[in-house]
């Protein structure tokens, strides 16, 4: 193919995901859903009004919790009583009236406990009289780690990366730490009842389930001390989970612990939760860019799930169909997806589900001419490393052969990240200011 039309499809390819992403940066969605008419305060189509409470708190978790906190500040100015949010290192913002605290993610450290203690703390001052505003978004789960009498951090840390490994789904990990929480699993909302509470939400889960975002702290429970045995057993990992977990969630399966706070609750009479941004707006905007650029655009969905490398193999199909037929798109085609898939981790390497996304996609679509993958974690991080994703294209595997590497080898070992390093295809973004799951995409000429 032609370097240069292969140079424009890259290019095109990172356009696509960098509108996609600014479409949902957490202060502009914020600012989209919420404004301040004098002394009234709008969210979406429910009015607050100023002047009826004493005080009002900002507090919340996740890696846009600091870019959603500039938005606020900026609108509420001195209403503002006081703030704390909790967020990843290196995803701070300058503040005046709301203090950020760094904590370790996806696996929590004693510095994020610290931090999901002074947001539990400023929950539970407020008063009757009183508004806090909740600001959540991906990461949230890590960074409120407030472990139950019994649990020390260490054995949820523990818990958290045996979860991680396993191939467990984002739903079935939250299941368990809402289960090990103070906070999580609507605990958040019982703290600042009976205040009035606004949640203000960025999704980063299959299907925007409330409950599943960031471990759903301030709304009902819908899964039980029942469903993390089950989550245990289904990956054989019961065995392998500290015997402090496995006590706690045996007492709640036997009644000894009570369930966390469920549809129904008096504690969520007095809470509003608002999703502002989510992975569908994020590809239905990446998808109008594709078709400014000029391809014939389909969104194949924004719930996919499963295991990373199958997902990618189902794209690389589907690539060559429009190669063949024409089917489901004429040439030149985008197909974009959404959602998280799982890595099951076998190897001992480095990289993370999108750059294993693009890894296994590289084999399956070697020696075809006209066709770009990308995938990208929309918070600018991928795994535990400093990449968002990876690109590749038909030319990949033949690269990657001239430097030595053996893509089979590293995708075996989950070595994603050193792979794409050599080849200059990681995308690194720094922090986004969002995060509402995967992003990927498929060009075709």
């Amino acid at each position: 193919m032609d370097p240069q039309v292969l140079a424009r499809m890259r290019a095109d390819a990172h356009d696509i995901f960098q509108a996609g992403v600014e479409a949902v940066d957490g202060t502009r969605a914020v600012e989209r859903h919420c404004r301040l008419d004098g002394r009234t305060f709008w969210v979406d189509d429910v009015v607050y009004e100023i002047s009826a409470f004493q005080h009002v708190y900002v507090i919340g978790a996740g890696k846009a919790g600091a870019a959603m906190a500039a938005a606020v500040e900026t609108m509420l100015g001195d209403i503002v009583s006081d703030g704390v949010v909790s967020v990843k290192y290196g995803h701070v913002k300058p503040l005046t009236r709301i203090q950020c605290m760094e904590g370790g993610h996806p696996v929590p450290d004693e510095a994020g406990e610290s931090g999901a203690r002074a947001v539990l703390d400023m929950a539970e001052r407020a008063k009757e009289q009183d508004l806090v505003i909740c600001l959540l978004s991906g990461g949230g789960s890590a960074l409120l780690p407030v472990p139950v009498d019994g649990v020390s951090l260490s054995d949820k840390q523990e818990t958290t990366k045996i979860l991680l490994g396993c191939g467990a789904t984002i739903h079935e990990i939250n299941a368990v730490r809402k289960h090990i929480s103070q906070v999580k699993g609507g605990g958040l909302a019982e703290a600042v009842y009976p205040a009035t509470m606004v949640t203000l939400i960025l999704s980063d889960v299959v299907g925007d389930d409330l409950d599943v975002i960031a471990s759903g702290p301030t709304v009902p429970d819908s899964s039980s001390f029942r469903d993390c045995v089950q989550v245990f057993e289904k990956y054989d990992i019961v065995d392998k989970i500290p015997p402090s977990v496995r006590r706690h969630i045996d007492r709640g399966v036997k009644g000894e612990v009570a369930e966390n706070p469920k549809p129904g609750n008096l504690v969520f009479s007095t809470v509003q939760n608002a999703i502002v941004a989510s992975n569908g707006e994020c590809i239905s905007v990446a998808a109008d860019k594709a078709r400014a650029l000029g391809y014939q655009t389909m969104v194949l969905s924004t719930m996919l799930e499963g295991e990373t490398s199958d997902v990618a193999r189902v794209h690389a199909g589907i690539a060559k169909e429009v190669l063949r037929s024409g089917q489901p798109l004429s040439r030149p085609a985008c197909l974009l997806s959404g959602g998280e898939t799982t890595v099951t981790i076998r190897g001992n390497g480095l990289g993370g589900r999108n750059q294993e996304f693009i890894l296994a996609a590289a084999i399956a679509i070697a020696g075809l001419d006209g066709v770009v993958v990308l995938s990208v974690g929309t918070d600018g991080t991928d795994g535990p490393t400093d990449a968002a994703g990876a690109v590749c294209d038909g030319a990949t595997v033949d690269r990657a052969s001239d430097l030595g590497l053996v893509p089979h080898v590293h995708l075996a070992e989950n070595n994603a990240y050193p792979f794409f390093e050599k080849l200059g295809d990681l995308i690194k973004t720094g922090p986004t200011n969002t995060n509402v799951m995967d992003l990927r995409l498929v060009l075709v000429r």
